[in-house]
């Protein structure tokens, strides 16, 4: 016989071990709109949430929301919002049912659904992650992408927007035009400065639609940056069976993470705002020391294992730093070069942090693949790499393990183009580009990197025109692109990193 999916109708026949919302769910009304319902908002924010709404039972219920697919009807939708939080960590698994999505909205096809909800006067709170990519910025400067094909479409037809910016602003007109309320913009997503950043695509967005509603949002909305923090990789079947075999339920729509959470709001909102901060969730006046540590630090480290792992051969975190040299690296990287660039953080030792943060990527019982840590790397590597790597410059010190990544970045771009055999599948805004540049230059490392780097939404030209850097990211792509990868990057940690290195001779 079958298991019965999760449902309302499920949850007090459920076994005692699995922890269900302790709160009167069929009273909860919406107060909250997440655009992004994947599986790191069900891990985080809505989690949060229910929290909340156990210990302070309040109008915070969840609309979630989808432009970009997969849609959420087949699976949340079906649940009634219901789905399982499944913490796996090495050997322990704990489920809990989390209730605080209410109900979900597919507008992949047209945003008007979106639109009504985003508008609505009972949403005080518009919460989202999107992925970097989603905020069509340029990842240099943070600016709005005018050229962007979505942007373009939205700016020629506001009744009808596709970008989460052109969204938004038309969101917010409505709200101007009807009933006025205030309403605060939270970017959950992993961008330094993610809320000037919001702000910035959509004021930007906005002057474009006129004058009146520039300075309504200006009086009217605010944009908090966020710290989140917690490893939630993409489910699998046998996430899925786990929780039937142990538990005696199917749910379609379980995610699963880390032990492990964290989240930093800076303290700037308008009009209401759930207490997150009752329920282990940080107001802060300055979220920046935060952000630099949690992605410089342990986003550096995924970033790094990600591209230098699959040119390993491994494909999860945890088999990648299970590897000697891997884990020398880059624990002698953020040791070395990224925490000298990081403000002091109250309360955290930055050492400390190091280790905790590599020893939560050794956690067996999360699976997540280096592919899918590596997708959309172009828009990454700037607060991740580059940025370190410009603070390093700036006070003469060495940058040559944090240029091995970025090299490791291109190398990953470059062999997945027909020239180098497609060596594998890549998801990057920039891949084409890469790809086209591979194809036309080939193996001649200096080359390919003068091309890249020629690439000025992602390069800042000052930086890219920095001999040091140039000369150090080119050498580790000779390296990373030789036959022996594993063995250059084994050469760099082996020695001072402000040595010149001999490179391994190219395979044919």
């Amino acid at each position: 016989m079958s298991a019965k999916n999760l449902s309302p109708a499920l949850l007090d026949r459920l076994p005692p071990d699995v922890r269900k919302p302790a709160y009167d769910r069929p009273a909860l009304k919406p107060g909250i709109a997440h655009i992004g319902v994947g599986a790191f908002h069900r891990c985080h924010q809505a989690e949060y949430t229910d929290d909340l709404l156990a210990k302070d039972f309040d109008h915070w219920g969840l609309v979630g929301i989808n432009i970009r697919p997969p849609l959420l009807a087949d699976t949340l939708g079906r649940q009634d919002g219901l789905y399982t939080r499944l913490i796996r960590q090495n050997d322990e698994v704990e489920a809990r049912v989390i209730g605080s999505i209410l109900r979900v909205v597919d507008s992949q096809e047209s945003a008007a659904r979106a639109l009504e909800v985003l508008a609505s006067p009972d949403i005080e709170m518009v919460t989202m992650t999107v992925t970097e990519k989603g905020y069509c910025h340029i990842p240099s400067s943070g600016a709005l992408d005018l050229d962007h094909p979505d942007i373009a479409h939205d700016l020629a037809n506001s009744g009808a927007p596709r970008s989460v910016p052109g969204i938004l602003a038309r969101a917010l007109e409505r709200r101007m035009a009807s009933h006025g309320r205030p309403v605060t913009l939270l970017s959950c997503d992993n961008i330094p400065t993610n809320g000037i950043i919001l702000g910035n695509v959509v004021r930007t967005f906005a002057e474009r639609r006129g004058r009146q509603l520039a300075d309504w949002i200006e009086a009217n909305v605010a944009f908090p940056s966020a710290m989140v923090d917690r490893i939630a990789p993409a489910t699998t079947e046998a996430d899925i069976d786990t929780v039937e075999q142990r538990f005696g339920y199917r749910d379609g729509a379980l995610v699963v993470g880390e032990r492990f959470r964290q989240w930093v709001i800076e303290h700037r909102f308008a009009g209401r705002v759930p207490r997150w901060d009752l329920v282990g969730a940080t107001f802060v006046d300055d979220v920046t020391p935060f952000e630099h540590l949690k992605m410089r630090v342990l986003n550096g480290a995924q970033t790094t294992l990600s591209y230098l792992g699959v040119l390993g051969g491994f494909e999860h975190t945890f088999e990648t730093i299970a590897d000697p040299v891997l884990a020398r690296f880059v624990r002698r990287m953020l040791t070395e070069e990224t925490l000298p660039t990081l403000m002091p953080v109250p309360g955290i030792s930055p050492a400390a942090y190091v280790e905790q943060s590599l020893s939560r990527l050794t956690n067996t019982a999360i699976r997540h693949r280096n592919h899918q840590i590596a997708t959309d790397g172009s828009q990454k590597i700037v607060q991740r790499l580059l940025n370190p790597i410009r603070d390093r410059l700036a006070i003469g010190g060495s940058i040559a393990l944090l240029s091995v990544p970025v090299a490791g970045w291109m190398a990953y771009l470059i062999k997945a183009s027909a020239r180098f055999g497609r060596a594998w599948r890549v998801s990057d805004p920039f891949a084409d580009r890469i790809a086209a540049i591979a194809d036309s230059i080939g193996s001649d490392s200096k080359a390919l990197v003068d091309a890249i780097l020629a690439i000025d939404a992602i390069f800042d030209p000052q930086l890219a025109a920095d001999t040091t850097f140039r000369g150090h990211v080119a050498a580790g792509l000779d390296g990373l692109l030789s036959g022996d990868p594993m063995g250059f990057v084994g050469q760099v940690c082996a020695g001072p990193t402000d040595a010149r290195l001999k490179q391994p001779s190219r395979s044919a």
